[in-house]
């Protein structure tokens, strides 16, 4: 149905190196684990899916790392809950109907948060920003 809730448990960014000639920038973002979880909506109880994850930057070679952790709150009905639940239990799966707005939820807030932490550390940034570019007439 939807995510209601993504909220960061881990900010970490670690500086090695200093930067010197390229820089390869890679991100990751992986599911470690999904529990069903409990919400009291005003009097109402209603249950949801916990979805804990891991967000990286790797500036290589060796120059600086960026790591969240968090969890990320999915509210479904029931049946849709249980399957996914049984999905990861069993093979570490989730319906992609499921997956796909928990991960871009997941991308939309460490993303944010990862260039904030970015120039924070005087780093580059770790998504391709926009450029003005201009035309020869």
């Amino acid at each position: 149905m939807t995510v209601v809730a993504v909220a960061f448990n881990k900010i970490l960014v670690e500086r090695f190196n200093q930067i010197t000639g390229k820089v390869d920038i890679k991100n990751n973002a992986a599911v470690l684990d999904v529990e069903k979880q409990e919400l009291t909506l005003g009097s109402q109880k209603q249950e949801s899916l916990k979805f804990k994850f891991d967000f990286r930057v790797d500036y290589e070679p060796k120059i600086a790392t960026i790591q969240l952790e968090g969890e990320v709150v999915w509210v479904d009905e029931k049946k849709n809950i249980d399957d996914a639940l049984k999905g990861w239990k069993k093979d570490k799966k989730v319906k992609p109907e499921i997956m796909t707005p928990v991960l871009n939820a997941v991308l939309a807030k460490s993303n944010v948060e990862a260039l904030i932490l970015a120039k924070e550390a005087n780093l580059p940034p770790p998504v391709q920003l926009p450029k003005v570019e201009a035309k020869a007439e």
